[in-house]
């Protein structure tokens, strides 16, 4: 069964561009002009993956992602903006999209990324990893110590590759070769992002691991020190 993908983008020509595209790499599309009526379909329809543009009339792209997580909706959600500034990253990786392609994009890499969420939603299977107080959920994305939240597909992975390789410094390089092999845009900065964004849900679950930062390196570690 193809990968069911719900896109949601205002400008027309680009709209049916995109869906042309994506049909012609064996996906299944369901296209929408407005927020609003994406929200509506994705309160009634269950999806593999979500585009949204984040400009769009009547309901932006990060609203309607927003209501999808507040509704428990854990869908794999690529988000497209026209703005690359890292504050409008930042917006959507708090409302909790799973990765980010700033416009103008090639064809090409936007067919990329969407098979690395797709690829990434069947890969991990049902099962559970664990480090420290911290155990990551395979299933639902979930990361529980006291209490639960959970991660974006990039953190997930991010996470994953430092409870894979415990007591190890990670370089920028190793962690940008596994968990960002298809984007060329992305970099130490894009790292340290996603780095300090992990952290931050640490601390709000209560751990005591944290990932400490070291000279172009990371580590995975318990109780904080390297």
């Amino acid at each position: 069964m193809p990968t069911k993908i719900l896109f949601a983008e205002d400008t027309e020509d680009l709209n049916r561009a995109v869906s042309a595209i994506l049909q012609h790499e064996g996906f299944e599309v369901v296209s929408f002009y407005d927020g609003a009526t994406a929200s509506d379909a994705l309160s009634r329809e269950a999806f593999d993956l979500v585009i949204l543009d984040i400009m769009m009339p009547g309901k932006s792209g990060i609203e309607v992602l927003r209501d999808m997580r507040a509704e428990g909706n854990v869908t794999p959600v690529l988000l497209l903006t026209a703005k690359a500034e890292v504050d409008d990253r930042v917006e959507g990786l708090e409302a909790g999209a799973d990765d980010y392609l700033p416009k103008p994009f090639a064809m090409k890499e936007l067919v990329a990324r969407v098979r690395s969420l797709a690829r990434r939603n069947t890969d991990y299977g049902v099962g559970n990893l664990s480090f420290g107080d911290i155990t990551l959920d395979s299933a639902t994305f979930e990361m529980k110590a006291s209490n639960g939240v959970r991660l974006s597909h990039l953190e997930f992975e991010l996470l994953r590759t430092f409870i894979l390789n415990p007591g190890r410094n990670l370089s920028d390089d190793f962690l940008l070769g596994r968990v960002w092999p298809d984007d060329a845009d992305a970099d130490a900065s894009t790292v340290a992002l996603y780095v300090r964004y992990l952290n931050n849900k640490l601390e709000a679950v209560n751990s005591s691991v944290t990932l400490v930062v070291g000279d172009g390196s990371y580590q995975l570690s318990e109780g904080g020190a390297s």
